[in-house]
């Protein structure tokens, strides 16, 4: 890799999935003093406090915004890349973040909720429209080769577990775990993306967007030869020419037609399986609301934002070994041990969160299956799905097909948000049975249908399908 493609992959990645990562994790360690807040304004307002059911319902609102925003935000991004590339969305973009770290950074000061959740929903508009690839940056058929396409995933990977690191360490009572700083504390995402509106425009443009979508022969080799280092770059033009000629004969499917199509119906029910249960593994609760987690299974609180500190440092090891062992191994086996992996220490949890009151030291297994889960997924289900969602269609139906893995991505991400205070309120102890059961049986579906797909061509994996 030439140090500006590794540059601005390193920059968009710390932009955008960083954020995304750490977004997820943001909100956990200051639940309680956001939830002492809207209490207060509520008390200011109406002269009387929220009820603790309706005080978890607005919580949960504002936790499980930002997978809306993000739903959204997925939706639009094919449009924003169209229409201005690459680095115009990612910049647009990263106004957006500027904006939503506003409304949250002075939620406070003026006394009002409603922009913590505002701000939320727009940090999830970001992260859909850069996180899901489309505007990620450098894609197939750039002149890249595979070896980049995967390391561009893997630098994803490993920013999104940097993210949720980063708002772990911050979340420590020693640095803005305090309660006076839990705005500043969400609004620390401006930094990143100004860093990266700043940076973007010392490098050019995607040359699959200047030679493909603009028509631009000369803008897309000076961008080549930049990223490549190398003045060479013909042969790669040529490539790029080729799919120019090859895209403009294809008919893109609609996300309609992908459904109706019994040619494509077993790859297009896998993508929903796994991309649904990728989010309905449990992992979204895990990083919402892993204090409330350990608090329950019994860990003291001054040990928790510690604790969860060190689930974060596995994540990121966890996450490092997953990117390095994807191409050996292939998908198939990580994907199935990964959520084996978790339904069993999420049956785990159950069981020692049942026997903790008369086994003390149980607290430490549930310790343990939470990192248990979060290594599993890491490892497997956290990138495989949408590198499984590639290599199953061929290109007239890989937009539709990843329409419709990101939009199951963030509903069932809003789901898993929204509902599990309540799911745990409800079940206790045996809600993580829920997660076990999707666990398994998506691991069940994955080793009876889905084929290994590494190394295989797009007519192959059909023809195992068939």
């Amino acid at each position: 890799l030439t140090f500006s493609l590794l540059s601005v992959t390193v920059l968009v990645s710390f932009g955008s999935s960083m954020l995304y990562g750490y977004n997820l994790a943001v909100v956990n360690s200051p639940a309680e003093h956001i939830k002492a807040f809207y209490n207060a304004t509520w008390s200011q307002r109406y002269g009387h406090g929220l009820a603790p059911g309706p005080l978890t319902l607005l919580y949960a609102l504002t936790v499980s915004v930002f997978a809306l925003g993000g739903l959204l935000g997925s939706l639009l991004v094919g449009v924003l890349v169209e229409r201005y590339g690459r680095n115009g969305a990612l910049s647009r973009s990263a106004l957006l973040v500027l904006l939503a770290g506003s409304f949250m950074g002075f939620s406070r000061e003026l006394g009002s909720p409603e922009m913590v959740i505002i701000g939320r929903s727009i940090t999830g508009l970001h992260s859909g429209g850069c996180f899901l690839g489309s505007a990620q940056p450098l894609p197939h058929g750039s002149g890249e080769g595979e070896g980049f396409v995967f390391t561009t995933g893997s630098v994803e990977g490993i920013f999104i577990c940097l993210g949720v690191f980063s708002a772990q360490v911050l979340g420590l009572p020693e640095l803005l775990g305090k309660d006076r700083f839990w705005p500043l504390f969400l609004s620390v995402v401006v930094v990143p993306a100004s860093l990266q509106l700043l940076l973007l425009h010392c490098f050019p443009e995607s040359p699959r967007y200047l030679l493909i979508e603009r028509n631009d022969v000369c803008g897309a080799t000076k961008a080549l030869q930049r990223f490549l280092g190398t003045p060479d770059v013909q042969d790669v033009i040529k490539e790029m020419r080729e799919e120019q000629r090859s895209l403009s004969s294809v008919e893109m499917v609609s996300v309609w037609q992908l459904l109706r199509d019994r040619a494509v119906r077993w790859q297009t029910l896998s993508v929903v399986v796994v991309n649904a249960g990728m989010q309905l593994s449990g992992i979204d609760a895990i990083w919402f609301y892993t204090n409330t987690i350990f608090e329950n299974a019994g860990i003291p609180v001054s040990q928790i934002p510690y604790t969860t500190m060190g689930t974060g440092a596995i994540e990121v090891v966890a996450g490092l070994i997953g990117c390095f062992t994807i191409e050996r191994v292939g998908r198939r086996p990580l994907i199935i041990a990964g959520f084996c992996a978790m339904g069993v220490c999420s049956a785990g949890i159950t069981i020692s969160l049942l026997l903790q009151a008369a086994l003390p030291w149980m607290r430490y297994i549930s310790v343990a299956c939470v990192v248990g889960i979060i290594a599993g997924f890491c490892m497997g289900p956290a990138g495989v799905p949408f590198l499984m969602t590639a290599e199953l269609f061929m290109q007239s139906h890989r937009p539709a097909a990843y329409i419709v893995g990101g939009s199951l991505n963030w509903l069932c991400n809003f789901t898993v948000g929204f509902i599990f205070p309540f799911l745990q309120m409800s079940a206790g102890a045996f809600c993580y049975l829920v997660f076990c059961g999707v666990c398994l049986l998506v691991a069940l579906y994955v080793y009876l249908v889905i084929p290994e797909t590494k190394n295989k061509t797009f007519m192959e994996i059909s023809h195992i399908f068939a």
